[in-house]
């Protein structure tokens, strides 16, 4: 007899059905056929590329824009799971809606608007394609209120560190849809829409895209900070690494990379009001001098850390090979 992998959320799915009378579930399925069929068929249809992901859009017959939900979670770097789930169902319980599983974190929900609320309560059903399945939409205009939820919780820093990433990527969606919204209103404005390339704005927001990429790109390889947790005695995790840790980089790294380059970072990139740096220090590293020269030092750093048995014996190399710069800066950083 063959026996078949079930995961957490199916059995999870399996128990909650058990548990709802026959009646229950019948309702459930009926209501939920009904949502189909009354689900409007897209008038137009097409795929808004982001980086390498796709999400899904689609204009229904009322003129609404919608964007796939699961399209708009992968692009935030987001997948859907059990936890998801479990958070949706809990924000649905007082009548209000269920919040989309992107949303539906607790440290998210003082920063979701009434205006926003209203927007995203409950998903959008509509006819994707020829294929006729039923896809969940969100009005593509509430993208920027959106981000602005995890841009607003990143600032009050009730973000965890996973969280932060995705952070990271609204800035960066924000900021690129922002940047083609200009182009396409001057394109309005001029008449200048009539003979563009269907492509064209992709083709802008591609090339924005891999700019910010490139800025958010990881410098620090994990071997760096693995080192680190060895020769401390610490147990390894890729969550939370100890705040001394920030200064180990800067004492390790910035500090002996180049004369008075520390310096510099700490000017133009400074921890801020709520303790927090704007940025990481190497995204104002230049890419044709600056970025090399981490990439090799890095390299050489962690070829000592791998020599070493003791954080002391490490420290005693790297001040031997690699002593503290001065302050005539050598290296250039962008404006």
């Amino acid at each position: 007899m063959k026996t078949e992998k079930v995961s957490k959320q199916s059995k999870g799915g399996k128990a909650r059905a058990d548990a709802l009378s026959p009646e229950a579930r019948a309702e459930i399925a009926s209501n939920a056929a009904k949502a189909r069929w009354a689900a409007p068929k897209a008038t137009h249809v097409g795929e808004l590329h982001i980086g390498e992901l796709t999400i899904q859009c689609a204009v229904l017959p009322d003129g609404k824009r919608v964007l796939s939900q699961r399209g708009l979670g992968r692009a935030l770097g987001r997948g859907y799971g059990g936890q998801d789930w479990r958070r949706q169902e809990l924000s649905g319980t007082d009548g209000g809606g269920k919040l989309p599983f992107f949303l539906s974190a607790k440290t998210l929900i003082p920063f979701i608007s009434i205006d926003l609320l209203a927007l995203i309560k409950d998903p959008i059903q509509y006819h994707h394609g020829q294929g006729g399945g039923v896809a969940h939409g969100i009005e593509a205009a509430a993208l920027p209120q959106i981000c602005d939820v995890w841009l607003n919780a990143r600032e009050a820093g009730v973000l965890s560190e996973p969280q932060k990433t995705v952070a990271q990527r609204a800035e960066m969606l924000m900021r690129g849809l922002a940047h083609v919204g200009v182009v396409a209103l001057v394109d309005e404005a001029t008449g200048y829409q009539e003979v563009r390339d269907r492509q064209a704005l992709q083709a802008i927001l591609d090339k924005f895209l891999a700019k910010e990429l490139a800025a958010w790109a990881k410098r620090f390889p994990d071997e760096f900070y693995k080192e680190i947790f060895r020769l401390r005695n610490w147990k390894w995790s890729t969550l939370r690494r100890p705040g001394v840790v920030a200064a180990y980089t800067r004492d390790l790294v910035y500090s002996r990379l180049a004369p008075g380059v520390l310096d510099e970072l700490e000017r133009k990139n400074p921890v801020t009001a709520n303790g927090r740096r704007a940025a990481r220090h190497h995204q104002w590293l230049s890419d044709d001098v600056g970025h090399p020269a981490l990439a090799q030092h890095l390299h050489a750093i962690i070829g000592l850390m791998r020599a070493a048995d003791s954080w002391d014996a490490f420290k005693l190399m790297v001040d031997r090979a690699f002593p503290r710069r001065g302050s005539n800066l050598e290296l250039d950083l962008r404006p």
